[in-house]
């Protein structure tokens, strides 16, 4: 199988770019597995605090392979590989991030969405176009937009199909950084390492703690929050990150 998804790692932050240029990085059921399970090979490496996912400096991924499933039983949308894909990225715990140029449409926008930042460059586009084929997205982008940029945007977006760019997804609180087209996979490097700096426990359930944010109401959260909270404070990362403030030095976070 050709590799679909070229890994690498730079100190604890590892790069997974999408490599389908023939066909603008469709998520094929190939691609698919390739990247949830190379996702899923680096999430319980101590050494790996961060994922960066990007696509070339033309497309992050144009969505489905839509010539495959145009040929595609009711049947077979049921067994799909896809409806996993999107499960299993939820489950990962190591904080993920999306690096964008040029489209990230349909199945390229819900990969986009299902990180949990966004960098993008300048000139990338953004869009849920599936209504113009007759169907609805399928790997969240309609609750994951909701969720950020309320019903009355997400309703246009989805019904109309129409597409939108760095700057309005920034405005709208869908994107974290706006760089100039040729910045975009260094910035999103350095956001990443950022990340990998803190304490990697700390930070892994500072994600669950604001994902449940999405899902649950106040009351809950923050008792769900408290646990995690909790957790953390019984890790020699919290000794050490209180004693290097106490003693005004840089903390050596070990993942303990």
């Amino acid at each position: 199988m050709p590799e679909l998804v070229e890994s690498s790692r730079d100190g604890h932050v590892a790069l997974l770019r999408l490599n389908r240029p023939e066909a603008r990085n469709a998520l094929s059921p190939e691609l698919m597995e390739q990247l949830a399970g190379e996702l899923e090979r680096l999430d319980p490496d101590p050494e790996v605090r961060c994922a960066v996912i990007a696509g070339s400096e033309k497309v992050f991924a144009a969505g489905a392979d839509i010539r495959a499933m145009s040929e595609r039983s009711f049947s077979e949308v049921l067994r799909h590989p896809a409806a996993s894909f999107w499960r299993r990225l939820a489950a990962i715990k190591t904080p993920m991030i999306a690096a964008v140029s040029g489209y990230a449409l349909g199945g390229g926008c819900e990969l986009a969405l299902a990180c949990d930042m966004i960098v993008a460059a300048e000139g990338a586009q953004f869009g849920q176009p599936e209504i113009n084929l007759g169907i609805i997205p399928g790997g969240g982008g309609t609750q994951r937009l909701a969720r950020v940029l309320g019903k009355q945007r997400t309703m246009e977006y989805v019904l109309t199909g129409r597409r939108f760019d760095a700057a309005d997804a920034h405005a709208m609180g869908l994107v974290n950084r706006v760089v100039a087209d040729g910045r975009w996979l260094e910035e999103a490097l350095a956001l990443a390492a950022d990340v990998a700096k803190q304490p990697p426990i700390a930070a892994r359930l500072a994600k669950q703690a604001v994902l449940v944010a999405e899902e649950t109401a106040l009351s809950p959260g923050i008792e769900n929050e408290r646990r995690l909270y909790e957790l953390a404070m019984a890790t020699e990362d919290r000794v050490e990150g209180m004693t290097a403030f106490l003693e005004k030095r840089e903390p050596k976070f070990e993942g303990k």
